[in-house]
């Protein structure tokens, strides 16, 4: 086993981890930035495949909102490094950007790979070191300082001595990207709280017949909105569109409800919300349409012709509607206005956007290092926190990386400052 003399050390080549590394090089530190992956940014990249969302220009308030029951750690993260800091930080790259019509930023290009290249680019001329397949396997032994790493490399265990450690392994999802959530019981066992990781911004399964699972996977729910109460009375109402799949659902408008739906599964073993296929009609419009006498026409024709209905929003109608109660116009029209979707199970983690879950925040000081673990800053999706998608994940990664940088800086100037 080799062994190697540090300044900083930076595990996690995702976006909180890079720029931790940037605000650290940029003050003159020596940092040296460690993967388990043959390249960094590797769920950045991916999650830039249909479109880079970088962030959300929606004012300051409802931007932070978005975070929920976490919102009072993550928002003094992001007004260091909110929204607007990061369109600057993008333009400082060379790199456009514009607002689409839902409010979202994206580069003028729309692709993640062009700004990674600049940013690697960026951070190599700053002097930062990448250590690629380097698999961090947590402390020596017990008895190691914090600061002292484990590698695993294709050379064999290496173990890195550092100054102070940033940790930003992300979570659990996409564990062949690199998040595997395997250091949750590393960061465990050196007394630092984790809460369970959960997925988030996922699917869920459902009971479908075969046949609605053979004809209808793969295609999408469009102009629709969701509406969802929870057991403590937290209500969820969007209008979007989702996808139906063979075990159940997924899709933008079931993300954004997927915390509430999650917890509420946990909790009483099942959540069902219930589905307006037009919710651009009112209730009485739908029951008018649905009265209205269809001679000869069959159910289907007369659906299409008065409503628009065809194709799989008809095909969720025979889904919760018996033949009788499909031909009983008062509780055809109700359905149409409110199906009820009963959702059973996350899909599994690995499968999911984000995870929830992660470092609790009263484990760490106000600059995001360990209570039990001097030194060692936490940032990314290591954090207990969660956001739906639309800029906000990437945002508040950043945030925290820049927070666990600046904790960094004023750690070493502390230690400098005690033993001067």
């Amino acid at each position: 086993m080799t062994q190697e003399e540090k300044k900083v050390a930076v595990v996690g080549g995702g976006p909180a981890g890079l720029m931790a590394a940037e605000v650290l090089s940029a003050q003159g530190v020596e940092v040296h930035l460690y993967d388990a992956m043959p390249s960094v940014g590797r769920k950045f990249l991916l999650a830039g495949r249909g479109g880079l969302n970088l962030t959300h220009s929606e004012p300051f308030d409802s931007f932070a909102g978005r975070f929920g029951e976490r919102r009072a750690q993550i928002e003094p993260l992001l007004r260091s490094f909110g929204p607007e800091q990061l369109r600057e930080w993008v333009h400082g790259l060379g790199i456009e950007t514009f607002v689409g019509t839902s409010g979202r930023v994206f580069p003028t290009d729309m692709k993640a790979a062009p700004l990674l290249r600049a940013w690697m680019h960026r951070l190599r001329a700053a002097g930062v070191r990448f250590h690629m397949r380097h698999r961090w396997l947590g402390w020596p032994d017990a008895a190691s300082p914090s600061t002292a790493l484990r590698f695993a490399t294709p050379a064999g265990e290496v173990e890195v001595q550092a100054d102070a450690v940033v940790l930003a392994l992300g979570g659990a999802s996409w564990s062949r990207l690199g998040s595997d959530g395997a250091w949750v019981p590393w960061i465990s066992e050196r007394g630092v709280a984790v809460a369970p990781l959960a997925p988030a911004n996922c699917g869920f399964d459902a009971v479908w017949t075969a046949h609605f699972a053979e004809r209808f996977a793969g295609m999408p729910f469009k102009s629709v909105a969701i509406a969802f109460t929870d057991a403590r009375g937290r209500r969820f109402a969007r209008k979007g569109e989702f996808v139906a799949t063979a075990t159940g659902v997924e899709g933008s408008l079931v993300y954004a409800a997927s915390a509430l739906l999650r917890d509420e599964i946990a909790a009483q073993g099942s959540a069902t919300l219930l589905l307006d296929l037009l919710p651009d009609r009112s209730a009485e419009q739908v029951r008018t349409a649905v009265l209205h006498p269809r001679g000869a026409r069959s159910l289907a024709s007369h659906l299409k012709s008065r409503l628009g209905l065809e194709g799989i929003k008809t095909g969720v109608l025979h889904e919760v509607l018996t033949r009788e109660q499909m031909h009983s116009p008062v509780k055809l029209a109700e359905t149409i206005k409110a199906v009820p979707l009963r959702l059973l199970a996350t899909r599994p983690i690995d499968e999911a956007i984000s995870t929830a879950g992660g470092v609790r925040f009263d484990a760490l000081d106000a600059h995001l290092m360990g209570s039990a673990l001097p030194g060692v800053f936490f940032a990314g999706e290591m954090l207990d926190w969660e956001a739906p998608t639309g800029g906000y994940l990437l945002t508040a990664s950043m945030a925290s990386g820049v927070a666990a940088a600046r904790g960094v800086m004023s750690y070493r100037n502390t230690k400098l400052n005690t033993s001067g």
